[in-house]
């Protein structure tokens, strides 16, 4: 299978491990599958019987076709392996009111973002092999929070790479902070820049999309990566806890081969739902789903209007993670609906004037499936509390936007389908948050909240955590947005050996 530009310029088609090593098409685009392959109900029964990473194995072999499927089992079962995930990959746990929640957040820093970045690096080096390339990958990453502690967890000490993450100095929780300063690693570099997530991300994107960095890179023995959900090798494997938790419904009786579920997903940069939309596309019984945003509403605002529009208030909520403005996986959801040429028309008014705006009958399309609610800070704290007491769930603010969105939408919608909501964080991450949200009173120290949630529930704190909060930090850099490619070109070259 090859994959294209979402924007149709670079339209020749690359393999999957080009694809995973490249990260953005030559075009700026995304890369997407020329195709999205089916499966069926058979597929489905003959997946319920697997282990996680034998699912994996099975789903991933279906994209990524240059890799065996040998190969994929090997890589699935060493980022999957139950010392990493405790108690398990993607444990489903039942809310109330047909509801479900797909805890995500099991693995080594306590993030979704796990679920990718355990298996993503391996996928990567072995697509280095595939390509014959022999410079070393610089991972360069923008961060809301958690993608950059999954991805400098994952690639820490990775033979051939690089890792550089860039992260809001005031827009990423405590915790969030001091996981990241404290990383260890050989091959790692973290620094904070003072700005919002945007301007981190925007600042990536410049550096990717610069020649001639890319040229002084090359003649280093250097070239440039992403391990952000741009990169198609972090989208696929998200893809694989859908159709896994479809599987584990039916196997727990909760639906029948062929029910429609609906799917609830907090989203920021959009990668997290799309994935979901892709298992949908290739024949999971996936129903509406609800893309659940924060005060920066932008993406409710689009499903409601049809119009992108980022020229707006950014607000710093106590779910930072989707402190984003700039959605950019809304460009696979475009394209794959309406196509490379539109696409590429938005994109390109996107970036000249900042927003873009759909046809009525573009918008309608995209409506039969998708759906956009949005939840306060005031009703973010409600629904921590609310979940708490009434069904004896401690969520964290992401989850909890997500949350409080399913309620609202299946009561507007009059819904009795059954509703997955997905987990993206331990509360623990966001533990001052989540605290306040118990209490009505703020803990006197963020990096103490931990301990005094645990007391207060007496839900255990994952153990990754606890290491992480007796860390000295280590990375403690801070830099303006404009001094992003510096910092990047003196990293990548004064550590080649």
């Amino acid at each position: 299978m090859n994959y294209i530009s979402t924007r149709g310029f670079d339209n020749t088609g690359v393999s999957s491990a080009m694809a995973i090593k490249k990260g953005l098409a030559e075009d700026g685009g995304l890369y997407m599958p020329e195709s999205i392959p089916e499966i069926d109900l058979d597929y489905i029964r003959s997946l319920s019987s697997l282990s996680y990473p034998e699912r994996a194995a099975k789903v991933l072999s279906l994209f990524l076709t240059d890799y065996s499927e040998e190969e994929l089992l090997e890589d699935a079962r060493g980022a999957y392996a139950e010392d990493k995930f405790i108690p398990s990959a993607a444990p489903i746990t039942a809310l109330d009111g047909g509801r479900y929640m797909l805890e995500l957040w099991h693995g080594p820093t306590s993030a979704f973002k796990d679920m990718a970045l355990q298996i993503m690096p391996r996928l990567f080096v072995r697509a280095l092999r595939k390509c014959g390339e022999e410079r070393e990958a610089l991972i360069l990453v923008a961060t809301s929070g958690d993608t950059g502690k999954a991805a400098l967890e994952g690639y820490k000490n990775i033979e051939g790479t690089r890792i550089k993450v860039f992260y809001p100095i005031d827009g990423v929780s405590s915790v969030q902070k001091r996981q990241m300063q404290s990383q260890e690693g050989d091959n790692v570099s973290v620094v904070g820049i003072v700005g919002n997530f945007d301007d981190a991300q925007n600042g990536v994107k410049k550096i990717f999309s610069d020649a001639d960095f890319a040229k002084k890179l090359d003649r280093g023995g250097v070239f440039l990566s992403s391990a952000n959900s741009i990169n198609w090798g972090r989208l696929v494997p998200q893809i694989v806890y859908y159709i896994s938790a479809y599987c584990d419904l039916y196997a727990r009786g909760v639906i029948e081969l062929g029910d429609k579920l609906d799917v609830c997903v907090p989203t920021g940069n959009f990668g997290n739902i799309f994935a979901g939309y892709v298992a949908k596309l290739m024949g999971l019984p996936i129903g509406k789903m609800v893309c659940a945003s924060n005060k920066n509403n932008v993406l409710t605002d689009f499903f409601k209007t049809g119009e992108y529009d980022r020229n707006r208030k950014f607000h710093a909520t106590m779910s930072p993670s989707m402190d984003i403005l700039i959605s950019s996986n809304l460009e696979r959801l475009i394209f794959v609906t309406l196509g490379a040429e539109k696409c590429a028309e938005y994109m390109a008014a996107l970036a000249r004037d900042g927003k873009y705006k759909l046809k009525k009958e573009e918008l309608a399309k995209i409506n039969e499936t998708f759906v956009g609610y949005y939840t306060d800070e005031e009703e973010c704290m409600a629904c921590v509390k609310r979940t708490y007491e009434n069904v004896k769930q401690l969520i964290d603010t992401h989850t909890s936007v997500a949350v409080s969105a399913a309620e609202r939408y299946m009561k507007d919608a009059k819904s009795k389908t059954p509703m997955l909501v997905v987990s993206t964080a331990s509360p623990y991450k966001f533990a001052a948050d989540v605290y306040r949200s118990l209490k009505d009173e703020r803990p006197e120290s963020d990096l103490e909240a931990p301990a005094m949630l645990e007391e207060l529930t007496g839900v255990k704190m994952p153990e990754p955590l606890r290491r992480v909060l007796t860390k000295e930090p280590i990375h403690l850099d801070v830099i303006r947005k404009d001094d992003m490619p510096h910092a990047v070109l003196e990293f990548a070259l004064s550590t080649i050996k």
